[in-house]
């Protein structure tokens, strides 16, 4: 055969394979069932997406749970139930980060959590009831469910990687976290058993401090050693987005919650104008973290050499007390449409008051790594003495609900508007400075 002939065959058998599949935008060739997008931008998929609704009812169970249970008691199980679907949350954020949702092994992992999430969601309201009964039993185990497999998973995942750095470090860094949960287990599934209610949060307490204290100790298992901060190669721009999302299923929530209470009753004057108050408390929040501080976070994770180190302590933790603080004045927001007409009384001022302060500290901590000074915002300071001081007057003079309600708006009001005029017309450096 002449060699041109050669050439010709070797031309048409070429074009009879299919085409290689390109690697685009952080979505990777099919051989993996990770992520390709090396540091840089991996988008939000729809199932990621699809996930996060299970959490917008877990988020109005805990409203509800606070809502009914307002003791010292009560808010001491709030407290550890929010941790618990906090960290559930997150610990899949991660996941998703790293692995590839278009991939159906993945997608079977993430529906398979977001089943025993719903699971979760469902048993929050009588997770603490006397008796040791079954929705303990059922919040634990999707709890254990939830975090063991979907941590052994991705360990399994980048142990299948062609990539060294994930068949390597990445994989035992998962491991080590799986062995993690693995360890806080019996304190959950022991604390579904016992009988006490209080016994019951003392050990789920305990197993909370076992999770939360993972990351701090790297992930350290005896002959495995710790987790390294070059194990956490993640899309800073993913997981900002994914936590921004979330701060919108807060805000949702208590949406739905100031919705359903207006909607159960005659819309009078006095609810009409607590409905425009509780909705006005949300836009504004939503208009502080949004206007500013998304957007300079997601920029500063993007650009930080170690941004999984940045998304460790900006994002798994800071934004713990933001969430937090929009739920708790989601259940301020049903007080206020219970009792339009009435005098503003502890409870009311411990949500309002206090929830617009833990959201207000929550997001000046978040804001002040990306600033250039590392400054907390002034006028969350203000914001903040100004909602002390209406607490302070509210409870020795009592006012109106509305009219205390309406003035720790007016002093979110102040915050946003400092924010927007220093940022938006004296330039962005001033921001920084000042906001």
């Amino acid at each position: 055969m002449s060699e041109q002939a050669k050439q010709e065959a070797e031309a048409i058998a070429e074009a009879g394979k299919p085409a290689p599949k390109a690697e685009t935008d952080g979505v990777p060739a099919p051989a993996t069932l990770l992520r390709n997008h090396e540091g840089g931008h991996a988008p939000v998929s729809y199932l990621e997406l699809f996930f996060d609704l299970v959490y917008v009812f877990a988020v109005t169970q805990l409203s509800h749970h606070v809502l009914h249970h307002m003791g010292t008691a009560g808010l001491a199980e709030a407290l550890v139930l929010f941790l618990a679907v906090w960290w559930a949350w997150m610990f899949t954020a991660w996941a998703a980060n790293w692995t590839n949702p278009e991939r159906g092994p993945v997608r079977i992992m993430l529906l398979l959590s977001m089943l025993a999430s719903l699971g979760l969601a469902v048993a929050m309201p009588r997770a603490f009831d006397a008796g040791g009964g079954g929705d303990a039993m059922l919040f634990a185990a999707c709890y254990c469910l939830v975090q063991i497999g979907r941590s052994g998973f991705v360990a399994w995942a980048m142990a299948k990687s062609r990539q060294e750095h994930w068949r390597g470090s990445g994989a035992r860094n998962m491991i080590r976290i799986t062995l993690w949960f693995v360890a806080s287990a019996p304190l959950w599934l022991a604390g579904a058993l016992v009988d006490a209610p209080l016994v019951r949060l003392g050990l789920w307490a305990l197993a909370l401090t076992v999770d939360y204290g993972g990351p701090f100790m790297g992930f350290a298992v005896p002959g495995m050693g710790r987790s390294q901060p070059e194990d956490w190669d993640i899309s800073g721009s993913h997981l900002a987005e994914r936590c921004a999302l979330f701060i919108i299923i807060a805000l949702g929530e208590g949406v739905v919650v100031t919705g359903t209470s207006f909607a159960q009753e005659t819309a009078d004057l006095a609810r009409s104008l607590a409905f425009v108050l509780a909705f006005a408390g949300s836009a504004l929040m939503w208009w502080i973290y949004f206007d500013l501080g998304a957007e300079r976070g997601a920029r500063h994770i993007a650009q930080h050499a170690q941004p999984g180190r940045v998304a460790r302590s900006v994002y798994t933790y800071l934004h713990m007390p933001i969430v937090g603080g929009i739920v708790i004045t989601a259940v301020a927001d049903a007080l206020l449409l219970d009792a339009p007409l009435a005098a503003a009384k502890l409870p009311l001022v411990a949500t309002q008051a206090g929830g617009l302060l833990v959201f207000l500290a929550g997001t000046g901590l978040f804001k002040r790594p990306s600033s250039p000074h590392g400054n907390f915002p002034l006028s969350h300071w203000v914001g903040g003495g100004l909602l002390i001081v209406l607490a302070a007057l509210t409870l020795a003079f009592p006012l109106p609900a509305p009219v205390f309600v309406g003035a720790t708006v007016l002093a979110l009001l102040v915050v946003a508007v400092w924010e927007w005029a220093s940022y938006h017309h004296h330039g962005s450096a001033l921001a920084e400075d000042q906001g």
